[in-house]
């Protein structure tokens, strides 16, 4: 449903933006759609978002869905843990509804499944798109060699919410603008809706999610030199891990990005669980690979957001001699200086 043609969007971030407004940070930094504010409550009003993340583009903040400019398409910009619908997003969903809005969401929570929500929606003639909907046929993964010549990449993190949606877009446009005929597996609700296309796979049922991102990485090999594969998830989480395990075995990628987070020693919201060293987590991470598809982390991506110009290039450079391969900030600088590592 997204990419077809520009439609003016509407971000709801109801108290969250930055924190969990990484859909709406999403989409404002790589979509191609625009965007005609963020409502957010919580915002200083008249204050723009770029006053929250520096390289966001000056879209205003709204206190509310009647305040805003007119729009096409509204989009729950958050990502709560759960994926649930708050209540004051589901109000202002309904807000969007009637003022003539379609409706994008990618939580776990479905939009049709909403009784008051759908029958508002067709009352209106307007769309609701549950990104996270799977695939209308699971199948289980063959484990059979791609069929196309495309070399496959794979970002992996230390954690959730380390930079990997972001790196892989970041090395889209950086592969691109080094002429490389580059394609993206979207696997995440923000990735798909800046595609246009992919497979939510932590939506997926379990026996089939290798399966799933199989069958769309495949098909991406068979089109493209090189397919970035979009990460979710850490192989050492203690809730998330089998979705980062069905990706890492489902895309059996030929090399590894390792995505991490300046600041971040355990595990977000699960202080018992430290981050190891990370050149003990790239052992791991290509331990786990090799049974399958073996892999080797050929980069590093690292999010310094936060941190002055100073401390974030000394973050990179210890990143990069801790592990023993080239590391970037793909935001606050070029991630060409990686993309030959990729190749």
């Amino acid at each position: 449903m997204a990419g077809s043609h520009p439609r003016r969007l509407l971000l709801l971030a109801h108290g969250d933006f930055p924190e969990r407004a990484k859909t709406a940070i999403g989409l404002l930094r790589y979509g191609t759609d625009p965007v005609v504010a963020v409502v957010d409550p919580d915002q200083p009003a008249g204050s723009t978002v770029d006053a929250a993340v520096p390289d966001l583009p000056a879209v205003p903040f709204v206190r509310s869905v009647d305040a805003a400019p007119p729009a096409d398409v509204a989009v729950v910009g958050v990502a709560p843990i759960g994926g649930k619908l708050s209540a004051p997003l589901r109000a202002a969903v309904l807000a969007a509804i009637d003022a003539g809005c379609d409706v994008w969401a990618g939580l776990h929570d479905q939009l049709s499944d909403d009784p008051t929500i759908a029958a508002r929606a067709d009352a209106a003639g307007v769309r609701l798109w549950d990104v996270r909907t799977p695939p209308v046929e699971p199948q289980v993964a063959t484990g059979e060699p791609h069929p196309g010549d495309g070399r496959v990449v794979l970002t992996v993190g230390s954690d959730c919410s380390t930079g990997k949606m972001t790196a892989t877009m970041a090395l889209r446009d950086a592969a691109l603008a080094a002429g490389i005929d580059v394609g993206v597996v979207a696997t995440g609700q923000t990735g798909v809706m800046i595609t246009g296309e992919g497979v939510v796979v932590d939506r997926v049922i379990a026996d089939f999610a290798a399966g799933a991102v199989e069958a769309v990485v495949a098909s991406a090999t068979a089109a493209h030199e090189l397919v970035l594969v979009e990460g979710q998830g850490s192989i050492i989480h203690p809730a998330y891990s089998g979705v980062t395990l069905a990706l890492l075995h489902g895309a059996r990628p030929d090399a590894l990005v390792l995505s991490h987070s300046a600041d971040r020693a355990h595990i977000r919201g699960y202080p018992s669980v430290p981050i190891p060293p990370l050149d003990s987590l790239i052992e791991l991470y290509e331990a786990v690979a090799a049974p399958v598809h073996p892999a080797e982390v050929v980069a590093g991506v690292l999010n310094t957001q936060g941190l002055r110009t100073d401390a974030a290039d000394a973050a990179v450079g210890k990143m990069a001699s801790t592990t023993g391969v080239p590391v970037t900030d793909p935001v606050r600088s070029d991630p060409s200086a990686i993309i030959d590592a990729l190749r």
